[in-house]
């Protein structure tokens, strides 16, 4: 990650962020041959966005294991021997994005990322960035094999931080400059369209003349104002999980000069987080302070009452959703409840250091330990909760076991043990913020359109700040996707439109 201080008077793209899709936006324009720059408004040893502080894990199309191979070419014949990867096909992806967002994501922008999914990741591997299973996270071992569920079988290699590292080296080598602590404030334009951005450095404003530009600079999520106009009363309390600095630059440049605001303005993709983490992401930490076994659990919040079916589908359906209704919760925590039967299967982030956690040999014991919980009612919740558990149906959590606890108040309707093993296990959660909905609109060509749903000369965009596509929910691993993809569809028609404008190509 090499700084080039020196800022060009004009250059033939700038690409506003520095994430995974403005690399992916800069790699293909480049590919066009124009010349770029990437302007990251964090600071080097803070840069990359929220793809940074991400597992990695993102979603493709693949229709059985020699896909994967091409993507994966380290995968051994022992590894595929003892594993089901299943397939992942555009239809199960089209139904996917469908159901989770109540069918209300944009047909074309969904045809886009379905379709190009396999070729953008394929295209990524080309430039340097390396793939692996998701082993552990989503795949358990039963009976000697891994089973892969819920459609999310790949992840970058090193996770957000390699993505990032292996973007920023193929940058680097493909002669595209990074320019770090570069803020861009607003966006240059006239009646024919945008010709470059004004930008603050070292507390100076300059102007940098472009023939096309594309903001990739992510959602709104770091600004509390912002989430209390558009999220509504309480989002301001929630703790954010990636970038500072994603504060909502780049759409608010874009709807200045009249582009048309588009998706879930109110929405956004929340999850279970440690419940004192800091107020933003840690990168020391990453992505740790996630808290995503809960469809093996029991959720109380402080009424000592469950609030959601922690079992309704696989964690990738459901996380994005349950860290509002954490939110909604009194004091906006709630506390995920294991024991013995399950805590082998807990992920990794339950294990760092930086957990608020409590064990205890009984119920009686563990709900006098839930900091915050009327530990009466909690009690009666859980052992409500045990007398409605059906356990004739064997346990699996490779699949939707129909292992369900039915006549209560909320049902869960998988993954349903009773709590009643010790030693006990609870660990404390809050919401925290990944990405919001609401963002800009753009055409089949990665172009922002205006108000009269007319696409604006020279301005096009990518990631977080792309509105349409997620509506209440989301499937996991679909925003490194859609950045990805989006990413690369915004830096060609930015370099092959720059191409057919210039007389001299």
């Amino acid at each position: 990650m090499n700084q080039q201080n020196d800022l060009p008077p004009e250059v033939d793209v700038v690409v506003v962020g520095a994430g995974n899709a403005a690399f992916c936006a800069a790699l293909a324009a480049r590919d066009e041959g124009a010349t770029v720059l990437v302007l990251e408004r964090a600071p080097l040893d803070e840069a990359g966005g929220n793809s940074r502080f991400t597992a990695g894990a993102i979603r493709c199309v693949y229709d059985g294991v020699d896909d994967l191979r091409a993507l994966m070419p380290d995968l051994t014949g022992g590894e595929v021997a003892q594993t089901d990867f299943g397939t992942y096909t555009e239809e199960q992806f089209f139904d996917d994005m469908g159901r989770v967002t109540e069918y209300r994501c944009d047909p074309e922008l969904v045809e886009i990322l379905v379709r190009q999914s396999r070729g953008t990741l394929l295209w990524m591997r080309d430039k340097g960035v390396r793939f692996q299973p998701i082993w552990g996270r989503q795949a358990f071992k039963v009976d000697g094999r891994f089973t892969f569920w819920g459609g999310l079988t790949v992840e970058t290699w090193g996770g957000g931080p390699g993505l990032v590292e292996a973007l920023t080296t193929a940058a680097n080598k493909a002669g595209i400059q990074i320019s770090y602590g570069t803020r861009a404030t607003s966006l240059l334009a006239d009646e024919a369209g945008v010709h470059g951005v004004r930008v603050k450095r070292d507390g100076r404003a300059h102007d940098i003349r472009a023939r096309a530009v594309v903001l990739a600079s992510g959602g709104f999520e770091a600004n509390r104002e912002w989430r209390c106009r558009y999220l509504g009363p309480g989002w301001d309390l929630a703790k954010v999980r990636g970038s500072r600095f994603n504060t909502g630059d780049g759409i608010r440049m874009a709807l200045e000069i009249d582009a048309a605001p588009y998706g879930h303005w109110s929405g956004c993709h929340a999850v279970g987080w440690e419940r004192n983490a800091p107020e933003f992401g840690d990168l020391a930490v990453g992505d740790a302070f996630q808290k995503h076994s809960y469809p093996f659990s029991v959720m109380l919040n402080a009424r000592g009452e469950r609030f959601v079916d922690e079992g309704a589908d696989f964690r990738n359906y459901t996380y994005a959703k349950y860290g509002g209704e954490i939110l909604r919760q009194p004091g906006q925590f709630a506390w995920q409840i294991f024991d013995a039967k399950v805590t082998h299967l807990l992920r990794d982030e339950y294990r760092i250091r930086q957990v608020t956690k409590v064990t205890a040999s009984s119920l009686e014991e563990l709900v006098g330990k839930l900091d915050g919980v009327d530990a009466d009612q909690a009690l009666r919740s859980l052992l409500a909760y045990n007398e409605a558990v059906n356990t004739d149906r064997p346990f699996d959590p490779n699949i939707k076991d129909g292992r369900c606890a039915e006549g209560l108040d909320i049902d869960k309707s998988n993954w349903a043990n009773t709590i009643d093993e010790a030693p006990f296990e609870a660990y404390a959660v809050t919401c925290g913020i990944t990405f919001t909905f609401g963002g800009l609109r753009i055409n089949n060509t990665g172009q922002v359109l205006d108000n009269d749903l007319q696409a604006i000369g020279n301005l096009y965009a990518a990631g977080e700040l792309v509105g349409g596509l997620f509506y209440f929910n989301y499937p996991g691993g679909t925003g490194l996707a859609a950045g990805a993809v989006f990413g690369r569809l915004a830096g060609e028609s930015a370099g092959r439109a720059i191409g057919a404008s210039d007389p001299t190509a």
